[in-house]
């Protein structure tokens, strides 16, 4: 007898035969779905900034959920909480500075959070800690986002120092996640406390980047007039597309491992 494939394992294998065109054009298109119900669901959309902390922050108790639980580091890039802890940080400062509001006391709580992360792997459970597999150095990270900043940063009335630090978190922002992708790459299995965790980063990338979009909506474009002139605004933009769409084909595996009732999941060459 012929096993009955279920609609979403029917759906993925339709999906993975198309060519690389198709794909893309699926992906643009199930993203300008999402965008348009977004819109019309969520009235104010700075809550959808809210709400990608808030998911962030829920990803980090995963991490802290597993470390305490588990004992094991096995899996986890240290280099990609250094570097989220940095961007917070100076997102932070920024904040403090320049608005503070209830996305200040968010990101004191996710960075006080990945500090202990950070301690964790560092200090208590530094046995488990894969670092021949945590291979991306920072600098090819970190000197990039500096460089960029310094050239292209926000034409507001604030501080140079101020405008500059806020590239600059938006850009380190963008790419934090890369050297968590080169443990995944390098393992090709992904534990379930690990794979929860990145799926939470996808989520909050997009739900941050959809705010921009429809806030962009909403005003007609001028909050790109509100972002500055030059090259800012629209660095910004691509900013936010690239940190939601680096994470995109981990996403689409992990929905596909979840519908499929598997805990671990398994990363073909080339996923991320």
């Amino acid at each position: 007898m012929r096993t009955t494939k279920s609609p979403i394992h029917a759906v993925s294998t339709w999906v993975r035969r198309q060519p690389p065109k198709v794909k893309v054009f699926l992906a643009v298109a199930s993203g300008i779905t999402a965008l348009v119900l977004l819109k019309f669901i969520v009235h104010d959309h700075d809550n959808l900034f809210v709400a990608a902390e808030s998911v962030h922050s829920i990803g980090i108790s995963l991490l802290i959920y597993k470390l305490t639980k588990e004992k094991t580091c096995a899996g986890l890039s240290l280099k990609s909480q250094e570097l989220t802890a940095t961007f917070l940080a100076v997102r932070l400062y920024c904040s403090l500075v320049m608005e503070y509001d209830i996305h200040t006391i968010l990101d004191l709580a996710t960075l006080a959070a990945t500090l202990w992360v950070i301690f964790m792997i560092r200090f208590k459970l530094k046995a488990s800690y894969m670092e021949d597999k945590d291979t991306l150095p920072l600098y090819y990270v970190l000197v990039p986002c500096a460089v960029l900043a310094v050239l292209i940063h926000p034409s507001t009335s604030h501080n140079i120092l101020n405008r500059i630090s806020w590239a600059f978190c938006v850009y380190l922002e963008a790419v934090s996640v890369l050297p968590q992708l080169r443990v995944m790459q390098n393992t090709k299995i992904v534990e379930p406390f690990t794979a929860h965790y990145v799926f939470a980063l996808g989520v909050a990338r997009f739900l941050s980047f959809a705010h921009w979009v429809l806030q962009l909506v909403d005003t007609r474009g001028h909050l790109l007039v509100a972002l500055g002139y030059g090259l800012w605004p629209s660095m910004f933009l691509i900013s936010e597309v690239v940190q939601t769409f680096i994470l995109a084909d981990f996403c689409y595996y992990y929905v596909k491992s979840v519908f499929g009732g598997q805990l671990v999941l398994r990363l073909r060459s080339g996923v991320v």
